[in-house]
């Protein structure tokens, strides 16, 4: 790798961990479940997304997963989780928001931290498939 295709890539690297904290998983944990329908939502990342939203705009929180435009809905759930709806919300005020990605919250469209249980549940999957 040459010096300057080295230097593009930390750059490109130091921006986007300023955008979103940057955690090293396994391969195996950015791969999003794929079926033909789905009942239960499927986690879109494992840490929250921060997002700035309008007062009086009306946003559609994805609670099933599989949509495209994380966190926000784009009617995928149409197809691959006919079961699980959009969450409506309209923010009062004009913010920066945590918005859900693991869908394990009780609070939706907001994060309450229920993505430390998924992330402790994905290490302690991993830990036991180590030693089968």
């Amino acid at each position: 790798m040459n010096a300057l295709r080295l230097i593009v890539a930390v750059r490109r690297g130091y921006a986007l961990a300023l955008r979103r904290p940057v955690v090293v998983l396994p391969a195996s944990w950015s791969k999003v479940q794929c079926c033909q329908q789905s009942t239960q939502p499927i986690p879109a990342a494992r840490l929250p997304y921060i997002v700035k939203v309008s007062a009086g705009k009306r946003y559609a929180w994805c609670a099933c997963g599989h949509s495209k435009k994380q966190p926000f809905c784009d009617g995928t759930h149409r197809s691959k989780a006919p079961g699980i709806s959009p969450v409506a919300f309209t923010p009062d005020k004009d913010s920066r928001v945590l918005l859900c990605a693991c869908k394990q919250t009780k609070n939706a469209p907001y994060c309450d931290g229920s993505h430390f249980t998924v992330i402790v549940q994905d290490v302690v999957k991993s830990v036991k498939g180590v030693f089968k």
